[in-house]
Parts: structure tokens; sequence; C-alpha cells
């Protein structure tokens, strides 16, 4: 892998009493002006979904992925990453683990000119092998809990927000908490936001 020379990532790690998700938040300057947001599933749209990635060695980018994150980035849109890691809760890994691949994600994004604005990920399942973690959640997708604590911390424009993702759960997500959602299939992420934001712009709501 890459030596990491990118710029430093400020991250604040929040835990809220209903959730428990991860919010790490680059360094994006004021945030008064309401702005639409791009809400991206992590395994399967922004990296090769291998089942429960955990480690740097087994990161593999989508194509395209980068390069769709900082043309949203570039419009002034807010980026969020809505993942579910139960994969904490199976004991696979720890949060600690995947603190430190989203670290190491979020620096690589930075050399390519990139930003992920926060990523809110929900770590719970109701069959966790980790008790600690073993509980629903309204966070947890299909619920829409992580979209809607994007939109309750930052001033989107919900109507003209929109979520890519690989899962009928991220479609469903999206719909309960009032945004467009769209089914990614494998490809270029560039190309399909592109696409995407072509139609929603042409009035397709997913």
């Amino acid at each position: 892998m890459r030596s990491l020379f990118g710029q430093e990532v400020q991250k604040i790690y929040h835990k809220s009493e209903c959730c428990n998700c991860e919010k790490l938040r680059a360094k994006t300057g004021g945030m008064s002006a309401s702005r639409p947001a791009l809400f991206l599933d992590r395994d399967g749209v922004i990296n090769v979904d291998k089942g429960y990635v955990s480690r740097v060695e087994d990161f593999e980018w989508v194509p395209g992925a980068a390069e769709a994150i900082a043309a949203f980035n570039a419009r002034n849109w807010y980026v969020f990453v809505v993942t579910n890691q139960s994969g904490i809760a199976r004991n696979y890994y720890t949060e600690s683990d995947m603190h430190t691949l989203h670290d190491w994600m979020l620096a690589e994004l930075s050399q390519q000119g990139a930003r992920i604005d926060r990523i809110y990920h929900c770590p719970y399942h109701e069959e966790g092998e980790n008790p600690a973690y073993r509980k629903a959640s309204f966070d947890r997708k299909p619920n829409p809990g992580m979209l809607l604590a994007a939109m309750s911390e930052f001033p989107v424009k919900r109507e003209q927000s929109f979520l890519i993702g690989d899962k009928e759960t991220d479609m469903a997500a999206a719909r309960a908490a009032g945004v467009a959602g769209f089914l990614f299939r494998g490809g270029n992420l560039a190309e399909f936001a592109e696409w995407t934001l072509a139609g929603f712009e042409d009035g397709n709501r997913g």
C-alpha cells in the first residue's frame, strides 16, 4: 500500500444515545448556508464489497470513487458516508479497526482532492456476538437514522439531495429519510454519479 502523506484530517467522534455512530468530519469551514448532500454507502459503492472489509490491505477502491466525491465537493455539495458496520457486533473487527481504516481512506481521498464531510456508521446488530452491540438500532439501514442525523447536524437541502447505494436496504433508508435513492450495480462510480445527477435534475427521483 502507498504511504500516506495527505493533509491531516480533523476527526470528531460523537456518540449519541440512540446510535453510537461515528462521525468523522474533514475541515470544511462554516456550515451556515444550506446545501444539497450526496449520501454514499461504503461497501459496494466506495470500496469493493469483499465482506466485512476492516483492513487497509483488503480495501479496494471502486473505480471512479474519489473522482465522484471530488466532483460533488467542487459543486459545493456535502458528501456523507452512511454505512452499516455489523462486523463490529459480530466480533469480526473492532470500532478501533474501523476508525483506522477510515483514517486511511480519508487521507487517500485528500491526496486526490476529495473530501468526505462526515462518516456515519452503525455498529449494532440484533444477532451480534458482542453483547455491547447486540441490539436493534434506528440507525441501521433500512432505517433512516444515519441520514436523519446528518440532516439534523448539517444544513442540508433535503429535496435536492440523494443517496447512492448498492442494496435495497439503502434505497429503503433513503425513502424513509425523504431523499431520493439510486441503486449502483457496479462500474465507474463517477460516471454513475454524473448520470444520476443529470437525471435527478430532470426530475428523476429514483
